[in-house]
């Protein structure tokens, strides 16, 4: 994980409900994930002024679910949060994710190296006696997204 600069737990957190509008990115494997989340991610950034009562400060947040449930939670969301869902711009979603206790670890490196840190996020979260729920939405919070590097805090589901 040579392009990995910090990695930091944070311990186990409560997110309040989160309404998200942005692109959904659907099928294929990891590595069609690795390209077309980034382009998804652009393409957010570019329209942002369209999105209405957005969340500040705006951070770019992926969401997805780790074991499949439904056609319908299939695929990652990459979206900004808002207040309220209002004329949700043409070609975007909206995505209510219900209040949730996460595990949390602080990442700094490149989204690349991401899907191979969440084994150390879920490494501790069994040596710390929790359950993951791989059911429900798991969430990367990005308060830095640039094509070097990102910070991101990787958020997985637990009981």
């Amino acid at each position: 994980m040579e392009n990995v600069k910090s990695l930091s737990l944070d311990g186990v957190k409560t997110m309040e409900e989160k309404k998200l509008v942005g692109f959904r990115v659907v099928g294929g494997d990891i590595a069609d994930f690795q390209e077309e989340i980034p382009k998804a991610s652009l393409k957010l950034a570019q329209r942002e002024k369209e999105i209405k009562h957005l969340v500040e400060p705006i951070k770019l947040i992926g969401a997805f679910k780790a074991s499949e449930t439904s056609e319908e939670d299939d695929g990652y969301w990459s979206c900004f949060e808002v207040h309220d869902f209002e004329e949700i711009p043409e070609g975007m979603v909206k995505l209510t994710v219900p209040l949730q206790k996460y595990a949390v670890l602080n990442f700094t490196g490149r989204a690349s190296e991401i899907h191979r840190v969440y084994d150390h996020l879920h490494q501790w979260i069994h040596e710390n006696g929790h359950k993951r729920t791989p059911d429900k939405w798991t969430l990367e919070i990005y308060s830095k997204w640039t094509e070097n590097e990102d910070i991101v805090d990787l958020c997985d589901p637990v009981l």
